[in-house]
């Protein structure tokens, strides 16, 4: 899979900044997530040098599978609208460098984060069957979104940030002994299937109810204001686009 990457933060992201961090992205695509998902890729900077996007159509800004955008201010009308004019019908991502900022989270996380979900599922369309967070007797349906619940654990590749991101394991029953996310932070109380880290959240469909949930731990003030930030994003954001 190639992601191309479209920079329009350039006044806060340097070009040469950003081929700096998706140096670091693709090593961790490489080394660290296709290894455990089998699913390779690779982000490549291209188009959009301009400081705001052509409303004509631009071959030469994407030719990859996927595109994804850094955008310097919360827009999604803009970069949903310049995405419907070009690229319509490819699958997308975006990353809001003011709310990286909000979040107190280095943008180069947050592309991380989303460079990993879009190989996962692209469309973001994709659900799990797996027990129900306060009822273990009956099931729900996951997002299978791999960074989500562990959003707030980060580690180091060449000096820049990247996402910490749950294993094919942490979608299945446990298994003692298994791994089910790549940092094992705590090895006293590893991340458990279907469970949350500190900070972090899980989005689930409730046939039951008929409607779309975010789980985050009881009274987890970081979570809650995560995903209160995010939802600025409109549906320039994976979770709003699954009508949260």
């Amino acid at each position: 899979m190639l992601i191309s990457i479209i920079n329009q933060a350039h006044e806060r992201v340097p070009d040469i900044e950003m081929q700096r961090t998706l140096r670091a992205i693709n090593q961790q695509i490489e080394y660290d997530f296709a290894p455990m998902w089998g699913l390779p890729a690779t982000v490549r900077l291209e188009g959009s040098v301009a400081k705001r996007p052509r409303n004509e159509s631009a071959a030469a800004d994407a030719r990859g599978d996927a595109v994804i955008y850094v955008w310097q201010h919360v827009d999604p009308d803009g970069v949903l609208g310049y995405h419907e004019r070009n690229f319509r019908g490819v699958p997308y991502g975006v990353v809001f460098v003011e709310m990286s900022d909000a979040l107190d989270e280095p943008w180069s996380v947050t592309l991380s984060h989303e460079v990993l979900e879009t190989i996962a599922d692209p469309m973001a369309n994709l659900y799990v069957a797996g027990p129900h967070p306060k009822d273990r007797r009956r099931h729900v349906f996951y997002w299978q979104e791999v960074c989500d619940a562990v959003q707030t654990q980060t580690y180091r590749i060449d000096d820049v940030p990247v996402s910490n991101f749950v294993l094919p394991s942490y979608f299945c029953a446990a298994v003692e002994g298994m791994r089910n996310d790549f940092l094992v932070i705590d090895p006293q109380h590893p991340l458990q299937p279907f469970a949350i880290a500190d900070g972090g959240y899980v989005g689930y469909y409730d046939p039951h109810k008929k409607k779309t949930v975010a789980q985050y731990a009881e009274r987890d003030t970081r979570a809650i204001a995560r995903l209160k930030a995010k939802q600025r994003g409109g549906k320039a954001r994976r979770a709003i686009r699954y009508k949260l």
